[in-house]
This record gives structure tokens, C-alpha cells and sequence, in this order.
């Protein structure tokens, strides 16, 4: 276009073809000029250009009429049809472990490598349409995984496996090529192409939205286009075969109207309260607009339903949190209303999208607005900011056509050529298997290494921009090697165990043995290589090791044979403390604990009876002149060997013990003289009173818990 200030774009639909004249100044959008032109017979179907010679006759007819106003134009801004997209997702995982941490140019050859697992879907899911001849015009990575855990990047990662799904738009060739073919018939040259869901959704749906489940919804004569935002992307496109034709049909067939006077009433349904047809009979017919609308309702339903359908299917189930509806078909009557009710969406989530949503847009005065417009300045807009490339270079020394929607790179290249990327690495060594304490430990063969690209006989990276001509070679990886791995890299160091004993501290080797012999730490393992490692686990285990088996011995239980029956004593017996806590001799011991062996205590008769719970005195508390004190009777007494036993005898473990009790009789006044000693005054009188609780009594008087004595002289 010979004014390099104006942007000259076309939407080229089933029925009608939008031209548009934009220009940017000051950070606005000024559409000064549009002309739309309905095509005369079906020269497109489902976005493909069936006719080339009649689309490109309406196509020249909007550029002449423009170009009376504007001058010259010889360049236009296209847009590719969206129901001709196909979305694919893909995923992949390798395995990592053993390899270096992941770098940027892993992560590259990953998403690669789904791309055309993608595309070989693609082909099985569409053979009969060669989908070999669609081009990826763009993928969008959906979830990075390690180790089956969902992760932000995977760069500078380890793990077991590494995987990433990605979702990848494909685009048949043959859809652009038609374009090319009408435009060039109508004396143009494509500028820039993007496509219509992209165009649509770059002036209504800006980036910062994307992370929203928010669907846009195409409508126009043949189909309504759909494309779905998610995770900060576009995440799928799709397709409904019906669209504003079939409500006008609806209306021919309800009135009796031929086509164009269907589309006129049709039209008229969203402006006025009564519409004036005249039937194919010649009769005119006045008719409220409601009850136009009641008898084409039908054939809305059925048109919502369809949409509704298409929504689900291609947003796995799930009913988007908001509908967007652009295009001459979005102002079909009531259809918004019913796409709401069948998604269970509250009315404010499906709304028609004008020209007025787009930000910094401003309208020449004979402009009008229209959801019809929203796409054709989406297409001037976006394919000024993404224009498709066309570019040709050679991989491998065949020759290559790249067309894409940003700058290329490498990687592109590589799609483009049908490289397999995953055949490009060298295949791992062979692996070696060696049985540890009986489990069998697979050690990894070393990794192939990356295949090596060339751009221009230097050596570069998949991100790397290619240009026209460049020449780009791709040798394969090395295949790696069986790995050698000495002993210590199996058990890392010879384990030690090192526990404290009753203050001392002891240290343990483990003993190591390769096929049922001492080895060296250095020796190279070989396959089917038998290795044992043994060191103590228990306590009982580490103290025969160290020795100290006889200490065990001295951990006996302690018990007393009664009478006629034993009597178990744990408070007396041997016990085991690992790390202050009480335990036994096979409980498991670890590096670094702290063992404390209590041998079986020889108790005191008077610690037994306490511990035994039995009764060796009966006693009384009282209180004598205002002194506390407690008064005691024997009543039951040991004998060991017919041996009376005193209190403070010992007793040893497994020791025969008798016992004789004595008749419980009651604490009297004169058992208080066995407790204490009285002091006579050394004159005076030698007469006395006895007081309990400051009443007289005599010798015999029986006693309480908590009696108070006394001895008065007189």
C-alpha cells in the first residue's frame, strides 16, 4: 500500500466480505473507512474459498470503491479462517535421572518432541485430510511435570523423569494458498495474515485476561467460530456448521420469503417492534416482532444448542466462566439469553461484544457499529503486531518453506522438516545389574549425548533466529557407554556406627563382601555382581560386637518367690536406656546414640515391701505434747532360710522368702512410751494425769489417727 499510514484489511466470510481502512496515531485505533459486500452465489464454504475467481471479484470490487476515497491500494491485511484450525495436545516425558540438571535447551527439545507427537495425532485422527500438509502456527506449553508433580520450571531440576504437555494449533496449507490465489487475482499482496480467533481475540481478550476461562464465539453467515482462553493462553479452537443462514432460512421458510427478503426481515428483528414482509405471493404482511421471534424460536435453540455443545466438547466438560458474541450473527434475537440458560450461566456472562469493547478505537462519523466489525479490526491490528513469515531455508540440505506467526528459530526449522527430534540423541550405554544385601540395583548405562545443529557451519541453539537462506545441518548424538562403577559408589563409604555405652564410646565397620569375599573399596563392579554389607542393627547385635555380651547377662528380670508365689519386681530389674528413653536389647541402634545398661538391683526388705505394695508395720499418726508423731506395730515378719530378716537386710534375686503376720490389734495410750522417752521432773511431785484431746484417761485408752496426747505432772 502506497500510504504507509493506512492499514488496508479484509475479513473474508461465507457470506459477505468486510473491508476496512485503519490508521494509528497518538496510541489510537481511527477506523476511517469500511465497506462491506455480500458475495453473489456460495463462493465460500466453512471459511475455504471454493470459487477463487468470484471471491476475488467482490474482493476487487471493495478495494476499487475504497481506493476512489484513499488513493491506491496494492497491499491488505488478511486473516486465515479459525473452523480451519486444529488443535492438538500433546505430552511427553523422558527420563532423567543420571543426567545433569535441565537447561534451557532440554526444555526446547522437549516441547519439540510433543509438537510432533502432536502432529502424528493429527495424522491418525485425520488421515483422509493428509494432515501432513497442515503447518504448526503455534503451541502453548500447558504443565511442566518432575516426577509426576506439576512444577513452574523445569530448568536447573533432577529427578527421576521430566515431562511437558503442551497444546499445538495446525493450519492446512491449502487455506492460505486459495487466499493468496483470490488476492492475487484482485491485484493485491498480502501483507500480513494472522487468524480470525487470534484477530478477534487480540482487540477483546488482551493477555492479561488469557488466565481466565473466557470463550469468544464468532458468529457469522455459514459457521460460528469459537476459540477458548485458559492458563494465560488459547487453548482450543473449534467449529459450529450453522450459524445466522439458518435463522434466516427459518424466517424464508416461516413468511414464505425468498432468501434476500428473509435476511432483510431478519436484520430487522433487532431494530424494530414490528417488521413488513411481503411473501413470494406478492402479499404484505405486518407482524409485532415477538411473534416473529416465536415462530423462528426453533431454529435459535437450535443454534444455541449447537454452541453450547461445541463449548463443552472443546473445554473438556466444563461451562467457561463468560461468552463473549461478535460477528452480524451474535445479534441473532434472544440467543445470547439462551446460551446463558442452557450453560446455567447467570444473563451478564453472555454478552455481544461491539467495536465499542475495543480500547483506543476511535470511528469516522458514517461508521457504524456492529459486532460485524470486531474481527475485521482485530486482523488490521493483529497482523500488524504477529505477521505470518514466509521464508525458506535448507536442514540437512533439503530445502525447507517455513510459515509462522512470530519470529522463526530453529526449532521451527526442525518441525518443519519432520526431523524427529527424539531419534536425534545417542541411545544410552548398555546398563549393568548388581545385587545388593539380595535387592537387585539396575546402575544406568551413560546418557547419549545432544545432537549437535550447525547454522551456517556455527554451532547454535533451538531459540536461535533463522533467516532466508540459511543453511542448517543436524548431526546425531554419540551413543553413551557401559558405565564403570567402583565399589564405594554402590555403598557411598564403608558405614560406621558409633554408640556410647555407659559413658564409653564404641565404634563398628560394617563388613563388606563382593560375591562371598572382602573387597577393596576401588574394585570395578561387573554385571551380576553379588555385594553384602552387614553391620550390627540391634542393641544385642552391636554389644556381642563390641564384646559387652556379658552385661546383657546381668539385665536379668528381678523376682522373689513369696510364700508359695513369685513376686516380679520390674523396678528392680535390668533395664536398657537408648537416648533417655527406656527400651529393649532388639530394638534397632543408630550412629550416634547413647546406651545406658542398668544392671538388677539387690533391694533392701524394707524397699521390697514398699514396691511390693505390702503392709510390714500398721502405724497411727498423733500428736504428743504438740509434737507429730507416728506410732508403729509390726505385723508382718520375713524369713529367708527360717532367718527373721530386718529391714535393711538385701535381698537377691530369685531369693526364697516366708512370711508370719501378726493379729491387727488397736494402738492404745502406754504403746506411745515404745515411740518416745518420758522425762521425769527431778523434783516435785512424781504423781501424773494422761490427757487425750485434754481429757484424762488411763493406759488402756484406745487411739485415733489424730489424737492429741499428753502427760500432766501434778
Amino acid at each position: 500500500m502506497d500510504n504507509k499510514d493506512l492499514t488496508f484489511a479484509l475479513d473474508i466470510g461465507t457470506r459477505s466480505v468486510v473491508g476496512l481502512i485503519l490508521k494509528e496515531e497518538d496510541g489510537f485505533y481511527y477506523i476511517i473507512d469500511t465497506v462491506i459486500k455480500e458475495h453473489d452465489k456460495r463462493a465460500m464454504l466453512d471459511g475455504q474459498i471454493h470459487d477463487v475467481l468470484a471471491v476475488a471479484n467482490v474482493i476487487l470490487s471493495i478495494k476499487n470503491e475504497l481506493e476512489q476515497t484513499h488513493g491506491p491500494l496494492n497491499k491488505v491485511c488478511v486473516a486465515a479462517a479459525g473452523r480451519a484450525l486444529r488443535t492438538e495436545r500433546a505430552k511427553v516425558t523422558i527420563e532423567i535421572k543420571g543426567k545433569p540438571m535441565i537447561q534451557k535447551e532440554d526444555i526446547l527439545h522437549l516441547e519439540l518432541m510433543a509438537v510432533q507427537i502432536a502432529q502424528k495425532q493429527l495424522a491418525e485422527k485425520y488421515d483422509n485430510e493428509r494432515a501432513h500438509h497442515y503447518d504448526c502456527v503455534g503451541y502453548s506449553v500447558l504443565h511442566f511435570h518432575l516426577d509426576n508433580e506439576e512444577i513452574g520450571s523445569l530448568i536447573d531440576q533432577q529427578g527421576e523423569e521430566a515431562s511437558v504437555e503442551i497444546i499445538a494449533t495446525f493450519l492446512p496449507k491449502v487455506v492460505v494458498e486459495s487466499l493468496l490465489a483470490a488476492l492475487n487475482r484482485a491485484g493485491l499482496e498480502m501483507e500480513a495474515l494472522t487468524l480470525e480467533p487470534i484477530a478477534a481475540i487480540n482487540v477483546l481478550i488482551p493477555a492479561s485476561m488469557r488466565r481466565l476461562n473466557v470463550a469468544l464465539v464468532d458468529i457469522g453467515a455459514g459457521t460460528s467460530d469459537i476459540a477458548i482462553t485458559d492458563f494465560g493462553t488459547i487453548i482450543s479452537y473449534g467449529m459450529v456448521p450453522i450459524a445466522g443462514d439458518e435463522i434466516t432460512e427459518a424466517v424464508s421458510d416461516e413468511f414464505l420469503l425468498d432468501f434476500p427478503k428473509a435476511e432483510e426481515a431478519k436484520r430487522q428483528l433487532s431494530s424494530k417492534e414490528k417488521i413488513i414482509v411481503t411473501d413470494i405471493l406478492g402479499f404484505e404482511t405486518e407482524m409485532p416482532r415477538e411473534e416473529v421471534i416465536e415462530k423462528i424460536s426453533p431454529s435459535i435453540d437450535k443454534l444455541a444448542n449447537a454452541i453450547k455443545d461445541e463449548l463443552l466438547l472443546l473445554n473438556n466438560g466444563i461451562t467457561p466462566k463468560a461468552i463473549m458474541l461478535v460477528g452480524g450473527g451474535s445479534l441473532t434475537p434472544k440467543l445470547p439469553e439462551k446460551i446463558a440458560a442452557l450453560l446455567q450461566l447467570p444473563t451478564n456472562r453472555v454478552a455481544i461484544r461491539g467495536i465499542d469493547a475495543i480500547n483506543q478505537l476511535k470511528l469516522a462519523d458514517h461508521v457504524q457499529k456492529g459486532p460485524e466489525l470486531v474481527t475485521p479490526i482485530g486482523i488490521a491490528v493483529s497482523s500488524k503486531q504477529n505477521p505470518i513469515q514466509y521464508i525458506s531455508v535448507k536442514v540437512n540440505d533439503r530445502s525447507v518453506r517455513l510459515f509462522h506467526m512470530k519470529t522463526l528459530t530453529i526449532a521451527d526449522s526442525l518441525l518443519a522438516s519432520g526431523i524427529q527430534l527424539n531419534k536425534l540423541y545417542g541411545k544410552p550405554g548398555m546398563a549393568i545389574m548388581v545385587e545388593v544385601n539380595g535387592q537387585t540395583i539396575t546402575i544406568p548405562g551413560n546418557q547419549g549425548s545432544s545432537p549437535v545443529i550447525r547454522k551456517n557451519d556455527s554451532i547454535c541453539l533451538l531459540d536461535d533466529e533463522i533467516k532466508h537462506g540459511d543453511n542448517i545441518i543436524v548431526e546425531n548424538g554419540q551413543n553413551g557407554s557401559t558405565p564403570v562403577i567402583p565399589l564405594s559408589q554402590i555403598i557411598d563409604e564403608i558405614p560406621s556406627k558409633s554408640v556410647s555405652v555407659n559413658g564409653t564410646i564404641y565404634t563398628v565397620q560394617a563388613n563388606i563382601l563382593l560375591n562371598n569375599k572382602e573387597a577393596h573399596e576401588n574394585v570395578i563392579l561387573s554385571d551380576r555382581d553379588k555385594i553384602s554389607c552387614s553391620i550390627p542393627k540391634t542393641i544385642e547385635e552391636f554389644l556381642e560386637k563390641i564384646n559387652l555380651q556379658n552385661e546383657l547377662l546381668e539385665l536379668k528380670p528381678f523376682s522373689i518367690q513369696l510364700d508359695e508365689a513369685v513376686v516380679p519386681l520390674d523396678v528392680f530389674s535390668g533395664k536398657i536406656y537408648k537416648n533417655g528413653l527406656l527400651t529393649t536389647r532388639n530394638a534397632n541402634l543408630e550412629n550416634g546414640d547413647i546406651l545406658v545398661l542398668k544392671p538388677t538391683k539387690s533391694p533392701t526388705l524394707e524397699e521390697f515391701v514398699k514396691e511390693a505394695k505390702m503392709m510390714l508395720v500398721q502405724s497411727l499418726p498423733i500428736t504428743f505434747n504438740e509434737k507429730a508423731i507416728t506410732l508403729e506395730k509390726s505385723i508382718t515378719e520375713f524369713y529367708r532360710n527360717e532367718k527373721l530378716l530386718s529391714h535393711k537386710d538385701v535381698l537377691l534375686n530369685g531369693d526364697k522368702v516366708t512370711t508370719k503376720r501378726k493379729a491387727f490389734e488397736p494402738f492404745i495410750f502406754q504403746d506411745i512410751f515404745i515411740a518416745i522417752d518420758i522425762d521425769v521432773p527431778t523434783s516435785g511431785t512424781s504423781k501424773f494425769i494422761l490427757l487425750k484431746n485434754e481429757q484424762e484417761v488411763s493406759f488402756q485408752e484406745p487411739l485415733l489417727p489424730g489424737d492429741s496426747l499428753s502427760i500432766k505432772w501434778l
